[in-house]
């Protein structure tokens, strides 16, 4: 989800682990030329996961720690990429939390229905996050080093 600490957990995760980090999100707004709010703006939700599908389908990196956008879970062919070539992480935070770490909601640049509420958005996806997870941590008050660990430490458990 938003807020859920993908982008910098997965920068420290990178570091910790020696490996690259991709942010998707990123790599959209480049290829773009454009914010992924604006994209939503002009092109709407269903062309920002669309554009978020083509950068997993097209994305060819070994020994990477990735960070997806919250809504790469709607693309089951992106998905399955993902899992065939890597370990799936589910950021698993609560809808309050979420709450009090996004405060621009209707700016931020996510890709959902415009009659979406948050807490709708929260409850679709996270079905869809516990379905392609191979790893789920709880991440509501632990610091990100110990988000990270914990990370660490099942990924041991699973290589």
């Amino acid at each position: 989800m938003p807020g859920s600490g993908k982008s910098t957990i997965g920068v420290i995760l990178a570091k910790r682990s020696s490996h690259d980090f991709v942010d998707t999100d990123l790599l959209i707004q480049s290829a773009a030329q454009r914010s992924l709010q604006d994209i939503l703006d002009q092109d709407g939700y269903l062309r920002l996961r669309e554009l978020e599908e083509e950068a997993l389908l097209t994305l060819d990196v070994h020994n990477h720690v990735i960070s997806t956008g919250g809504s790469a879970v709607y693309s089951a062919p992106a998905m399955e990429h993902l899992k065939r070539n890597g370990i799936c992480v589910y950021l698993n935070v609560s809808l309050d939390t979420l709450r009090s770490r996004i405060a621009d909601y209707e700016t931020r640049g996510i890709a959902r229905r415009p009659d979406q509420s948050f807490e709708d958005l929260f409850e679709e996806r996270t079905r869809l996050y516990r379905q392609y997870a191979d790893i789920t941590v709880d991440g509501d008050g632990l610091t990100q080093e110990a988000v990270c660990s914990e990370i660490l430490e099942k990924l041991g458990t699973i290589n």
